[in-house]
């Protein structure tokens, strides 16, 4: 009846989803990218939460008064070293003014619901999400009978296809649309408010449902059944279904629009969908599973027939199971392709699984979080979807170029770290926020990434360029010098910590007690990428030719990076602000992750002292999010153990059983920063597939490295079609046989040093069209020459 092959590619839960309230947090998901659905409840009602990437509400955008007077007025206070004054004058004027933007949340669009009857009571429950085909499944049995009901948002149809069956004779199920219920008392208001607008509507074999947002447009769904056998039932504004031999289900939603002709076109569309839900399936499953197996990875010889709540146990007693690792390598890569598109909006902090009205941190917030989300895609094979990213910033640069000139003064843009679909001007109003001006800087460095691994000339030209002059005219009229011609950088934020010498000394916890502060390391580590990046593609294209000496020229008037007294980088490069080592961020990291300045190759000492600034972090500070963070240092820095250490942590304190990750251990274990929620925050499941990928290849416009970063437990496995920027990586090994095999291919020509592990120092390296010598850079460094589509081929030794 319900046959499926184990594989890593599955996730299985024997429990239903149970968190008290808010069960959606527990949900399986699927989606096509702009509609996400989440299966959550148990055998007698289940409730399947439906939402749409474009649907969100509560948002004001109010103007922008010209408060750039005060940048001066700050410097002032600063200088005279007024630190706490400065740090609120920004914020404290722009409130004076009355100015009130407030950021949009994210709208659940409607909940089904479908209830039946037990009769002998379950056994054998299991609830799955199929991650190669976009399927959640859930089963159980009644006595000898065995139940299913299965779920996928099809990609080739934009319809949600559902269906319920079993061995038995006959099926009866109630279906009805509604609203979703609030579990936050500061929403019930809201609720009302859309409950009053409610139309619906059931005739036939169709329920019709919408709702009216405070935009004044309609969104809603319309859900047809197609049983087999048995009969339909109107009644209490539900579909009952009895006696039949089986039942499905499909729903189309509308956002935007007016409900009677929605109505009418999802109506049309519905009855032009010919299938079963197998049909239907066949017809999604090449577009989903394409885009799935981009890449893959294997861990070893893995046993797959543990559920999710055995691997958390496991993970709870220390140390994650490698097969637990596969697992939310490719379970954040299906929720990522689930949840965003390449034309429509970008991953978000619940992709499109949110279940409430007010989801705490639902906006995009680009000081680490929106960033995190995309660190794995290109070498994961998914750089097709990162232009959402772009497309998402650049319908808001009109914003950011009037932040820029009426908050600071400024020409370019200033992106604050919050931003919510068309809301781009500044929202969250405390110094820690509007005191940040590195955002622009740092998704800088996702755009002109992007060219270097597709090799995009033209839109290099016309996109990504012209962004990163405008994130430089900013910082050419911001940016003031000393009186030796270097810069300071002031106000400055290192996000979102506090120097320690400014830390309340009755030890009353403050969120952000004192953030502003002169020369962060992190917003001179930007300054310097974003100068580099654009001098280099400038040259590329012959373009900006007459402004290059100019930025050649800020470049050698940004200061060198410090080392305190413990022999850790300097957080903050100016002597007034002591380093805090219990504190979730680590941007000023940036050099070495996510950035590629600094490596061991060209500078031993200072990379050192990158690994001390890292070491020093204290644990329960962390996040699930800063936990993944960390990894994706540590690997950088060559230390899988401690890489993966950062792994086994976060799996022990922020995961929940469907592998959603939250923000901190709602515990209280102390693994991580206490506070009373524990939000759903993904960007840590983006962060851990990047953290996976950094252990096993570093990739750089000039090397690449196999294995740089290997955990001692990784002893063998294998990856296929990992991206550098200029091809592809598939390789297996095997530390105790002290063998790797792999093929490095090159989809356009190739100029590069690969650096093997130094366990495989006894490989042969072999190919047609490729040119190889031994690097200067030391044993198993080889410097590469390939043409276009060569293949370089690597083996060990045949030893006789």
């Amino acid at each position: 009846m319900f046959v499926k092959n184990n594989s890593s590619n599955r996730i299985s839960l024997k429990y239903p989803a149970a968190w008290w309230r808010n069960m959606w947090r527990e949900g399986l998901p699927s989606g096509n990218g702009k509609i996400g659905a989440s299966v959550s409840g148990g055998v007698r009602m289940e409730k399947i939460l439906i939402n749409h990437e474009g649907l969100w509400h509560m948002g004001k955008k109010d103007t922008l008064p010209d408060v750039s007077y005060t940048l001066k007025e700050t410097r002032e206070l600063m200088e005279e070293e007024k630190y706490n004054e400065a740090n609120w004058h920004l914020t404290n004027t722009l409130k004076e003014t009355g100015y009130r933007t407030r950021l949009a949340s994210f709208l659940p669009l409607v909940e089904l619901t479908i209830k039946m009857q037990q009769t002998e009571g379950f056994r054998q429950y299991r609830r799955e999400v199929d991650m190669e085909t976009g399927e959640v499944f859930v089963r159980w049995k009644e006595g000898e009978e065995q139940f299913e009901r299965n779920l996928f948002v099809s990609r080739a149809d934009n319809v949600v296809v559902f269906e319920i069956k079993s061995t038995g004779q006959s099926l009866t199920a109630e279906l009805q649309l509604g609203l979703l219920k609030t579990d936050s008392n500061s929403m019930e208001l809201r609720v009302k408010e859309l409950e009053s607008t409610i139309q619906l509507k059931v005739e036939d074999d169709f329920i019709f449902s919408a709702a009216k947002n405070d935009d004044n447009t309609e969104y809603g769904a319309v859900l047809r059944i197609i049983p087999t056998g048995g009969k339909i039932i109107i009644e209490n504004d539900c579909l009952r279904c009895e006696d039949a031999e089986y039942i499905q289900v499909m729903l189309k939603v509308f956002i935007k629009g007016d409900h009677v002709q929605e109505w009418s076109r999802l109506q049309q569309e519905l009855l032009g969908i010919h299938g079963d839900y197998q049909d239907l399936l066949k017809t999604h499953i090449p577009i989903h599973s394409q885009l799935f197996q981009t890449a893959s990875l294997q861990l070893g010889d893995v046993n797959d027939n543990q559920s999710n709540e055995e691997l958390l146990l496991d993970a709870y007693e220390g140390e994650a199971p490698i097969q637990l690792i596969e697992k939310l390598w490719n379970y954040g890569r299906y929720l990522f392709i689930s949840g965003t598109r390449p034309e429509g909006q970008p991953f978000g902090m619940y992709g499109l699984w949110g279940g409430d009205y007010n989801l705490m941190w639902c906006h995009r917030m680009a000081n680490e979080n929106i960033q995190m989300m995309y660190w794995h895609a290109a070498v994961g094979g998914l750089s097709e979807f990162v232009p959402a990213l772009f497309n998402y910033y650049e319908e808001m640069m009109d914003d950011f170029r009037e932040n820029a000139r009426k908050l600071f003064g400024c020409r370019g843009i200033y992106i604050p770290a919050g931003t919510t679909p068309g809301i781009g001007v500044p929202n969250q109003i405390v110094p820690v926020i509007m005191n940040w001006t590195g955002a622009a800087g740092w998704l800088a460095q996702h755009y002109y990434d992007y060219y270097l691994y597709t090799g995009d000339k033209k839109l290099l030209l016309e996109k990504v360029l012209p962004f990163m002059k405008e994130v430089v005219l900013f910082y050419e009229d911001f940016l003031v010098m000393d009186e030796d011609g270097i810069y300071q950088y002031l106000p400055s934020v290192s996000p979102e910590n506090t120097p320690e010498n400014f830390m309340p000394k009755d030890g009353k916890h403050l969120a952000h007690p004192m953030p502003t502060t002169i020369n962060a390391t992190m917003d001179f580590a930007i300054l310097k990428e974003v100068l580099q990046h654009l001098i280099e593609g400038a040259n590329e294209t012959s373009i900006y030719l007459d402004e290059i000496e100019n930025w050649k020229t800020m470049l050698t008037r940004i200061p060198q990076y410090e080392v305190n007294q413990d022999g850790a980088i300097r957080e903050w490069l100016h002597p007034a602000f002591d380093d805090r080592y219990n504190h979730r961020h680590i941007s000023h990291l940036y050099p070495v992750f996510p950035g590629r300045e600094i490596n061991e190759e060209q500078d031993k000492e200072l990379f050192e002292a990158f690994r001390m600034a890292v070491s020093k972090r204290i644990l329960g500070a962390q996040t699930g999010w800063s936990l993944a963070h960390m990894s994706s240092i540590w690997a950088r820095l060559n230390d899988g153990d401690k890489a993966l250490e950062c792994l086994d942590i976060l799996s022990r304190s922020c995961l929940l059983n469907n592998f959603f990750t939250v923000h901190n251990d709602w515990r209280n274990m102390g693994l991580s920063m206490e506070i009373e929620t524990a939000p759903i925050q993904l960007d840590a499941s983006m962060g851990i597939i990047n953290a996976v990928q950094e252990m096993l290849l570093f990739v750089s416009p000039k090397i690449i490295k196999l294995l740089p970063a290997l955990p001692a437990k990784w002893k063998k496995g294998k990856v296929k079609n990992f991206r550098f920027m200029t091809g592809r990586v598939s390789v297996s090994w095997n530390v105790e046989s002290q063998t790797v095999c792999g093929e490095v291919v090159a989809e356009r020509e190739t100029e590069i040093t690969l650096k093997l592990p130094a366990f495989a120092a006894n490989c042969s390296l072999t190919g047609d069209g490729v040119k190889l010598t031994e690097s200067s850079l030391g044993e198993t460094y080889y410097d590469l020459t390939m043409e276009r589509g060569a293949t370089l081929y690597i083996k060990p030794f045949k030893v006789f």
